[in-house]
């Protein structure tokens, strides 16, 4: 019923710094819209400029879609340099790069800059206080927007409802997707009213994007995770489960580090971690690559209990010998 949608968007909006919510079906299309209202935004912000801002900022090691609206602001090339164009209209710098940013972005020409306050799958890799809040000033010095894609580190998924509070920043537009309707198929656009201002009715939209049934799923996921006491438990696992990681695989020559923050957490290794992932597999423990693919990436369900991350710990500990049968 269109009071789901409704009532989603409210919370959304009562739960974060948002003012608005457009709603879509992915973290791919969420983003496309994030680069739409972008545009959208300058071109309303500068109606006498023929040239208004229009290019964007991502970072290396940035995942944000899969689809072509998106592709230009994917970077599974990687370790780019500065000020590189991978297509027109899109720059890619180094992630935590303060200066080349600023320097880029006061030319006046970028409509937005897109980062991820914790990149997923690029590797784990969290971005600095400090780095966060000079993307904020340098955009508020010249009118660009600072787009936050928490699409994979938001969502209580840090201990934190949404990843950028633990820094203290806050963005123009943040990008959320299928985790906020415990996976069926959803993506969330959320801006601020000084960014919706630039929106009229009719200028972007969708088929299916909000619908009854993922609205109403949305909203009982929603309330679970934002209860203080359910953030307070990811925090508490997130820990426990990063010292049980560096009790039993930091004395391994190819671990590298265990980083991260809440349960979305990275073990970097010096070889592949293909044959980590394939040996834990046939254990009965799923995991994924991340980066470059020597990233052991662990996003383990908000819900998972203390005694399953020690078995999961116990059997990664268990395979390690695989990195040594793999070279």
């Amino acid at each position: 019923m269109e009071e789901d949608r409704v009532e989603l968007a409210k919370r959304l909006v009562a739960n974060s710094f948002a003012d608005r919510v457009f709603f879509t079906n992915s973290g791919t299309e969420a983003n496309e819209a994030a680069i739409k209202f972008s545009r959208k935004f300058q071109r309303f912000n500068h109606p006498g400029n023929e040239q208004p801002a229009m290019d964007f900022i991502s970072f290396t090691n940035s995942f944000h879609g899969r689809t072509m609206g998106s592709l230009a602001l994917t970077s599974k090339e990687h370790y780019r340099s500065p000020f590189e164009p991978v297509m027109p209209g899109v720059t890619f710098l180094e992630y935590g790069n303060i200066q080349a940013a600023e320097d880029l972005i006061k030319l006046g020409k970028i409509a937005a800059v897109f980062v991820e306050p914790i990149q997923g799958e690029g590797g784990i890799y969290s971005a600095t206080k400090e780095f966060l809040q000079a993307l904020r000033k340098a955009c508020d010095d010249v009118g660009s927007l600072l787009v936050f894609d928490e699409v994979q580190c938001g969502l209580g998924r840090t201990g934190y409802l949404w990843a950028h509070e633990a820094y203290g920043v806050s963005p123009d537009i943040m990008t959320l997707a299928k985790p906020l309707a415990g996976g069926l198929p959803i993506g969330a656009a959320l801006v601020t009213e000084r960014v919706s201002s630039a929106i009229v009715h009719g200028d972007h939209g969708s088929t299916f994007a909000g619908s009854p049934l993922v609205c109403a799923a949305a909203i009982a996921v929603l309330d679970k995770i934002a209860n203080p006491s359910f953030l307070s438990s990811v925090s508490k696992k997130g820990d426990y489960f990063k010292e049980l990681l560096t009790q039993k695989l930091g004395g391994n020559p190819h671990v590298k580090e265990v980083r991260g923050l809440g349960l979305i957490i990275g073990i970097e290794l010096d070889v592949s971690a293909s044959p980590l992932v394939d040996a834990c597999r046939d254990s009965g423990l799923i995991i994924l690559t991340a980066g470059k693919g020597n990233v052991v990436r662990l996003v383990p369900p908000l819900i998972i209990s203390e005694k399953e991350l020690e078995h999961a710990a116990e059997i990664l500990h268990e395979c390690l010998p695989a990195l040594d049968s793999g070279n």
